[in-house]
Order: C-alpha cells, then structure tokens, then sequence
C-alpha cells in the first residue's frame, strides 16, 4: 500500500499543484484529504473541483464545516475570508447544477474515516473537526492519554498545519527530528501531515505525507508563494496577511 495524505489546502492552488506533481512523481495514485479544501485562499472553487477529481476520500475540516454553517469562533480575518469564500462557490462556473454539485460535495464530508488499526480525522481523535493538537501538548499529560486512549494504533490529522509525530511517552518529533520518516512499531503515534496551502511550521514549502505499510515520509515541495499572494492582494474581501504569511511559513 502507497498512499498520499494531503490536508489544510486552504484555497492555495499553486501549492496544490504542486504536490499533485510531486505525488505522481512518486508513482503514487490514491489520495486522501483530510480536510480544510478551503478557507483563507484565493481558489477555493478550483481547490474543491480539483480533490473531487483527484481524491479517494476527503474529510470535513472546520472551515469546509464553517463554510456550509455559521464560523463560529473565527477571528475576524477567518470570518470575512469564509463569507468571501461562500459567495465563490454561489457564483462559480458550470450552472446551478454545478455549484449544486460542489455545497452537495462539502456537505457529504464525513468527519472520521476508519481502517484497521488506522483513524483519519482532520483534528484530533476526541473532537475529529475542530480540536487542535499542537506539539506543545506533550506537556499536558491528560489530554493526550485521553486521545491515545482513543486509538487503536494510529491516527492521521492536520489542522494545526504543524507536520510532526506525537507518542505515548508524551513526546512531540518534527519532521526533521525523524529524518523526515517514521517507521511503524508496536507503539501507539498520532500523525500530523501538515499543510498544503499554508504551512506553519517555518517552512512555506507545502508539506504532504506519503504513508505505506511500514512508514510515513514527510515530503516538502517548492512552489511559487507570491502569485497566491498576489492573488490575495488583488481580493479586498481577503487579509493581506493572508498573503504575507505564505512567505515563512507561519
């Protein structure tokens, strides 16, 4: 089994691209999303049309979530990117039928996604939409023995944009720190794939993950930050940070 895991795209579809190419450079045919198509970015529509064409599964992030629904407890750049993103869809391209196709396709995400000793969600194992789990959540111990208790072995999850791996013994390892792989054992782990389209671990290349039998390889890949920010300059609706954070990664 060879197996791509994407998340956090946020409507960046030059970084999408990006790791589209990467990814069949790899040989690799089956992808999974694990959520947040949209949200922040200035391609929302094309984002949601490409992983309905490329991805096997795709989960419900919280801004997928908060697209169809109220965002509640967005900070106000989120809020206004959401209602600017909302009004992409019912606009977009191909008829009634199509933009039918696309609010049908948010609103059929399922939240989890389950295989054998492996749980895909896009925020943790307790709260699958919205709970964050940041690296320095080691340092509390309940939470994370109550979201271990929660799986069978592995967990898959974005969210945090953060890539890196959480075990048992309350430790937190970035992609650099395990060589940009980790091998399986016997232990518990609960991965963090990273971002596609808004990376926020210092690197502002997009981050994916291509899981097997054995391991998972974090992968980065080069793309061109400036024309999704100029994409977002050129929006008034869209924050300009929202554009200048693409350039560090954070």
């Amino acid at each position: 089994m060879k197996r791509a895991l994407i998340s956090d795209i946020h409507g960046n579809l030059e970084a999408l691209n990006a790791v589209l190419d990467d990814i069949r450079q790899q040989g690799i045919s089956e992808i999974y999303c694990l959520g947040d198509v949209i949200g922040y970015g200035p391609n929302p529509v094309d984002c949601l049309d490409m992983v309905r064409r490329k991805c096997a599964m795709c989960l419900l992030g919280n801004h997928d979530q908060a697209a169809l629904f109220d965002p509640e407890g967005f900070n106000p750049v989120a809020f206004r990117a959401i209602l600017w993103t909302r009004d992409q869809i019912d606009n977009s391209s191909g008829g009634a039928a199509a933009v039918n196709e696309r609010w049908d396709f948010l609103g059929e995400l399922p939240r989890t996604h389950v295989e054998p000793n492996r749980l895909y969600v896009h925020g943790s194992p307790r709260d699958p939409t919205n709970e964050y789990v940041f690296p320095e959540d080691v340092y509390n111990q309940r939470k994370m023995e109550n979201l271990f208790e929660r799986v069978e072995q592995f967990s898959f999850q974005g969210h945090t944009h953060i890539p890196g791996v959480f075990t048992p013994s309350l430790e937190f390892f970035g992609p650099d720190e395990c060589d940009h792989e980790y091998r399986f054992g016997d232990e518990k782990a609960l991965f963090n794939v990273g971002s596609v389209g808004q990376p926020r671990d210092g690197d502002p290349r997009a981050c994916y993950v291509i899981l097997t039998d054995e391991s998972i390889v974090f992968r980065r890949v080069g793309y061109d930050p400036e024309v999704t920010a100029k994409k977002i300059y050129d929006t008034p609706q869209l924050d300009n940070m929202l554009g200048d954070r693409l350039r560090d990664g954070r």
